[in-house]
This record gives structure tokens, C-alpha cells and sequence, in this order.
């Protein structure tokens, strides 16, 4: 099976090609916007190091979020117009679940920065080998974080960074193992290799989880910001 997939919901970016068992990956120069400009050059260089076509893969995968929502878009439509080229499906991943498939623990707690003093969690416990979700992604303020059931989870993501109060609301419940950790197109391709998910490129659509994108000038100044 061959997968090009794209993961662009936050600041650090990727693209990679599942080939069988060989991964190939690249992250994109830049930041946020800038990707844009430097996703195409990307994944032209990510093929040729792979000796591949997009018509020689059986999908495009992408992180369809949550996220940046600049970034959801431009994954979701580069992901639409190389499958609609070579007429094959797409697979929207979960970023949350990318992100909770790069650590190997019984449960995993995702907390990525959404900006505007919100965090996207979600919550992944693992069993008989495959990542069941026990809370499903939500946007909201760091103290107001859902809280999982039992002890013993692991806490990745760059909301635990961003936010002192989520650790602080999480409490003993959450082990915050790593605080810079993002989703990655390696992840995504992986998970992608579930036919289950593969659809008709038509029907690709980012999940934005909020639809705010951003704060009005009176809300920024409540909170000490510029207008």
C-alpha cells in the first residue's frame, strides 16, 4: 500500500509517502502561512526521493484537525486536487489521533494550543492494540479542560506549554510527558492505511472543531491585548 499524506494544523508541518514498509518524510520549510508557498515544492521533492508518482499511491491521506484553520484548508484542498487528478479517494485523519499514535502508552491525554487562550483535547485510551477515544476532540478555555476518567494518563501536546492552568485543572489525573510534540504526516499515512476511512475526494472537509476564527478587538483588549 502507498500513502502520500500531508499533516499542515500546526506551526511544524510535514508531508510523507508510506511505501509498504519504508517511510519517507519532509517538513516543510517555514511557518504557519508559509506553508503554503512551500507544500507543492515539498511533496514534488518528498516523490522524487520515493521514485513515485501520485498516480503510483492508493490514497492521499491528510490531518483534516483540529487546528489552524489556514492550515486545515490548505491541507484538505492539496490533498482534493492530487486525488481528483489521479482519481483516487482521499482519508481525513484526526490530528488529535496523529498526534496520541506517536507515543506508546495505555492512555494518552492531547492537549495542541488553539490560540485565543483555548486548547484542543482529546483523550485516547489504548486497547488490544488500537487507540479508542474517551473524549472526543473539543475547543476549549485551559481551565476548563474535561477531565479523564481514572489516573494514569500521559499529557502530549503544545497546550501544556502554552497553558499553566491545564496541568493545574488536570491535576494527578495527567502526567504531562512531552510539551512540544505535534502531529506528523508519518502518523497520519499510518493511520491512513485504515481503508475504512478513505472517501470520494468531493466529500473532504476540514474538522474545525471551532468555527470562531478570531478574537473581535474588544475581546483582545480584555485580555491585555492591542487593538
Amino acid at each position: 500500500m502507498r500513502i502520500l499524506a500531508l499533516e499542515t494544523s500546526c506551526e511544524i508541518a510535514s508531508v510523507a509517502v508510506l511505501d509498504g514498509d519504508r517511510i519517507h518524510v519532509r517538513q516543510l520549510e517555514g511557518s504557519g502561512a508559509g506553508h503554503s508557498a512551500s507544500v507543492m515544492p515539498s511533496l514534488r521533492a518528498l516523490l522524487a526521493d520515493a521514485s513515485l508518482r501520485v498516480a503510483d499511491c492508493d490514497v492521499v491521506a491528510f490531518g483534516a484537525g483540529p487546528g489552524a484553520f489556514t492550515g486545515l484548508r490548505l491541507a484538505c484542498g492539496v490533498a482534493q486536487g492530487l486525488a481528483l487528478g489521479v482519481e483516487i479517494p482521499v482519508a481525513p485523519v484526526s490530528s488529535l489521533l496523529a498526534l496520541a499514535t506517536l507515543f506508546d502508552a495505555p492512555r494518552i491525554y492531547c492537549a495542541m494550543d488553539a490560540r485565543m487562550n483555548e486548547a484542543y483535547v482529546a483523550a485516547y485510551e489504548r486497547v488490544g492494540g488500537q487507540l479508542i477515544e474517551r473524549i472526543a476532540p473539543v475547543c476549549v478555555p485551559p481551565d476548563q479542560a474535561p477531565l479523564p476518567q481514572g489516573a494514569g494518563w500521559l499529557g502530549i501536546g503544545t497546550a501544556f506549554r502554552a497553558y499553566p492552568a491545564l496541568t493545574e485543572v488536570l491535576g494527578a489525573s495527567v502526567t504531562v510527558e512531552d510539551a512540544s510534540a505535534v502531529p506528523t504526516a508519518a502518523a497520519v499515512a499510518r493511520l491512513a492505511t485504515d481503508r475504512a476511512l478513505w472517501i470520494d475526494p468531493a466529500l473532504a472537509a476540514p474538522h474545525y472543531v471551532r468555527d470562531k476564527v478570531a478574537q473581535t478587538v474588544a475581546e483582545r483588549l480584555a485580555q491585555g491585548g492591542r487593538a
